[in-house]
């Protein structure tokens, strides 16, 4: 029903940042893990969203010309690793030293985690702003019937 696609759309970016959000807990949580499984440091980790596709009633109308191209909203596409060097810190005592008494370091910078933190907070506070209004709009135009 169209007059839920609002709602649609800020629930998908809602499930999006909460995704985000725990991304961003991950990376922080491991910014100090300096052997993961595979035995390198821990590569920090990021969504790429994209657009949701349109479903099928959504082209058709688009193709058929009865219809405007409307939002379907947001998805994480992937899940990819930054592929940045590692920090490397001088620590001889580590029990992950190398030769010169070098560590390898996860890449994940606690000011960049803490600026997207702040970055999927806010949005995610403006999509639950706009599922609101929107679920405020819908109740209001229940009420018309009356």
């Amino acid at each position: 029903m169209k007059m839920f696609r609002a709602m649609e759309v800020s629930a998908s970016a809602l499930t999006a940042e909460r995704l985000r959000m725990d991304l961003i807990a991950n990376n922080l949580a491991n910014m100090t893990t300096t052997r993961t499984a595979q035995g390198t440091p821990y590569r920090r980790r990021y969504a790429v969203m994209e657009e949701r596709p349109a479903d099928f009633a959504g082209v058709l109308a688009q193709e058929t010309g009865k219809g405007t191209p409307v939002g379907q909203g947001v998805r994480v596409a992937q899940i990819r690793e930054d592929q940045s060097p590692f920090k490397e810190v001088y620590d001889p005592t580590h029990p992950d030293a190398d030769a010169n008494g070098m560590v390898r370091m996860p890449n994940v910078d606690m000011l960049q985690e803490i600026t997207d933190m702040m970055i999927s907070t806010r949005t995610y506070d403006a999509n639950v702003t706009a599922f609101n209004a929107s679920k405020s709009m819908a109740l209001r135009a229940l009420e018309i019937g009356r």
